[in-house]
């Protein structure tokens, strides 16, 4: 067994696209860290070298991987309480006491809750008042989860990808939440009406797509911008803005009519 470790080049762009990259080739799942000097270090276990690697920017090396390998990966997978409303976890982990828990298992690559983005999303949805609400493109489920643990009801689910919609059926299973999981395109398909809000996890391109549908619910939160991007679909406002390790997320608020 050894560890392949790929020091990425330095830059957010960079980085997405190289964590893009390895949780696509090795569906198992992906080690993250920081290096001493700031930059991103991704690694995956093999039994051997494969024979082509993702074409990424940085530099891979190779070590050996010692006894007990298999657990040495929960290292990187810790739990974490957000805005003190609810924790979001790996199932080796007891949440703090009274605090509504989202347990999610990493071994399926479709997001643990860690990711500056979808932290954004849950720190902005935990100050949101209950009702009911969509999640596009909704992964592992982590955040709709978290709305339902937060009282958010119903709670809906979408993603286009069929393997992200069965993660998130079994996670609403293990963690015994009433949400709604379907496959579709949140794009151009049709998505079910009278949602107070919308949560999209999207990079800025499929926002701005988004942005235009005739049936934007009443508030948006959105996340998976840079840093310095912004995103104001006609007739809204930017109601909260928040920024984490060169990552923006936006609370959205319909403007009233004039």
């Amino acid at each position: 067994m050894i560890r392949l470790v790929l020091a990425c080049a330095r830059g957010d762009e960079a980085e997405e696209i190289a964590r893009a990259a390895l949780l696509e080739t090795f569906a198992e799942g992906v080690e993250e860290r920081r290096a001493a000097g700031g930059g991103l270090e991704l690694a995956v276990y093999c039994a051997d070298r494969p024979a082509h690697l993702p074409e990424v920017a940085g530099e891979w090396s190779e070590e050996p991987v010692a006894d007990g390998w298999e657990d040495g990966w929960r290292a990187f997978h810790s739990g974490r309480t957000v805005a003190g409303r609810v924790w979001v976890g790996p199932p080796w982990e007891e949440p703090p006491p009274g605090l509504p828990a989202v347990v999610i298992d990493p071994g399926r690559a479709f997001g643990t809750g860690a990711h500056a983005t979808t932290l954004l999303c849950l720190e902005l949805l935990a100050r949101q008042r209950p009702g009911p609400l969509l999640d596009l493109g909704c992964g592992s489920g982590v955040l709709a989860l978290a709305a339902a643990r937060l009282g958010h009801a119903p709670v809906l689910a979408c993603d286009d990808d069929p393997d992200a919609v069965e993660v998130a059926r079994e996670n609403a299973a293990r963690n015994n939440c009433d949400i709604q999981v379907w496959q579709c395109d949140a794009l151009y398909d049709e998505l079910p009406k009278g949602v107070d809000v919308w949560l999209a996890n999207l990079q800025l391109a499929p926002l701005e797509e988004l942005g235009w549908r005739p049936d934007l619910p009443p508030r948006l939160i959105v996340s998976g911008l840079l840093e310095g991007e912004s995103f104001e679909p006609p007739g809204y406002r930017i109601a909260e803005r928040r920024v984490l390790e060169g990552w923006g997320g936006l609370l959205l608020e319909r403007e009233a009519a004039a």
